[in-house]
């Protein structure tokens, strides 16, 4: 065995011992097992990414950031990487850059490994970024379109105002058309808000099993569509078969739903709202 492939076995041997200490909370101990893997071996992501979720359960973020962006450095596809970057810069209020490392994360997690599938973990933690991100963006245009409406609102008095005392003695009263004007105000600017007041999200985008908007949709080969993750755990839970029309079903079959996956995105996109989670 030569020296590299020494390295690389007690390296693996360390990443164990890691591992273990991981599962009993011993994060310092797990650390530095990883550290010493790292020092063996620093071209392995996943002793990066193993490392940084011990900073993580530490909430010792700025390291939880360098140890992702060095994994992510060695694999751009580290589904952990990305996921754990984003949450730092959430941790460090840089809002759009920590979505973005989500959504990167959400993307390369749909079809993963079922047993490294993150995306309901990825998922909840993106609908609460992007939830407030919604908050706090509606909040400033509904200020907006209220300062907007009055404005309209209040040209319209005094164009009003003009017309009345102009046509004094005149047998036409200008008051229906004011107040028309005011009505079609109105509707322009409930037009404008509807956007961002919350309804009920459209059935088709919503699984039939968990009621949620689709986060991982999949379709079977008789036509009806999923949560991934909740077919997934029917199929290794209850049996191999479609738990609405009972016919058989294996996990290979599984095809992502691009077409609702788009309209789902097209649909959080106009309705932030949308996003919120219990």
């Amino acid at each position: 065995m030569g020296p590299n492939a020494a390295a690389a076995k007690q390296a693996e041997k360390l990443r164990i011992n890691g591992n273990t200490y991981f599962k009993k909370d011993r994060f310092g101990a797990a650390i530095d097992a990883y550290t010493e893997a790292i020092t063996l071996c620093p071209n392995v992501p996943i002793y990066w990414t193993n490392r940084a979720l011990c900073h993580l359960k530490r909430n010792d973020w700025e390291r939880v950031e360098e140890d992702s962006r060095k994994a992510i450095q060695l694999d751009s596809n580290s589904v952990k990487a990305h996921y754990m970057l984003g949450l730092a810069l959430l941790q460090r209020k840089e809002s759009a850059k920590g979505i973005k490392e989500l959504e990167k994360a959400l993307d390369l997690g749909r079809g993963a490994n079922p047993k490294g599938y993150m995306v309901e973990e990825i998922w909840q933690e993106l609908a609460k970024a992007k939830y407030h991100e919604w908050e706090r963006l509606s909040s400033k245009r509904s200020w907006e379109l209220q300062s907007l409406k009055e404005a309209c609102e209040s040209a319209l008095k005094e164009k009003h105002f003009l017309e009345f005392s102009q046509r004094e003695g005149f047998v036409d009263d200008p008051t229906t058309a004011h107040s028309e004007q005011l009505e079609a105000l109105e509707v322009v600017f409930n037009i404008a808000a509807e956007a961002d007041t919350p309804t009920e999200v459209p059935d088709y985008l919503c699984c039939r099993i968990t009621l949620d908007i689709f986060h991982d949709p999949v379709i079977t080969p008789s036509g009806l569509t999923y949560e991934r993750a909740v077919i997934l755990e029917h199929l290794q839970k209850v049996g191999k078969f479609d738990p609405i029309t009972r016919e058989p079903l294996d996990q290979s079959q599984l095809v992502p739903n691009l077409a609702i996956k788009e309209a789902v995105q097209a649909f959080l996109d106009k309705h932030g709202w949308a996003y919120k989670v219990d």
